[in-house]
């Protein structure tokens, strides 16, 4: 079976980033992401279409506050836990995720 190799969005990214900081502090974000991992699963095998994991991935956002909100969040549980932001990279999602950071921490 031969599995795409698109990359997920950046609202995507940020969802699984979230979900993967949060899992751990309750089931419904450890729900949400096996869910949104096996959605991403159904589209490298052909089985969903990216335009239909994209309203998905959309639609939890939405729940979650939207793309700014998860972005911030995640930033901040990163920073908290750890004293700083690593996540480094060219994308749309590493760009705002810094700006978060740096504002972040210019405030502290």
């Amino acid at each position: 079976m031969k599995m795409k190799q698109d990359k997920p969005s950046h609202q995507a990214k940020a969802l699984s980033l979230f979900l993967m900081a949060y899992k751990s502090t309750g089931t419904s974000y450890k729900e949400k992401s096996k869910r949104i991992n096996r959605l991403w699963g159904l589209v490298q095998k052909d089985k969903m279409s990216m335009e239909e994991y994209g309203q998905k991935v959309e639609s939890m956002l939405t729940l979650l506050g939207g793309y700014e909100e998860v972005v911030e969040k995640t930033v901040k549980y990163y920073i908290d836990k750890t004293g700083k932001w690593t996540l480094k990279g060219g994308d749309k999602y590493c760009l705002d995720a810094q700006a978060v950071a740096d504002r972040i921490q210019y405030k502290s």
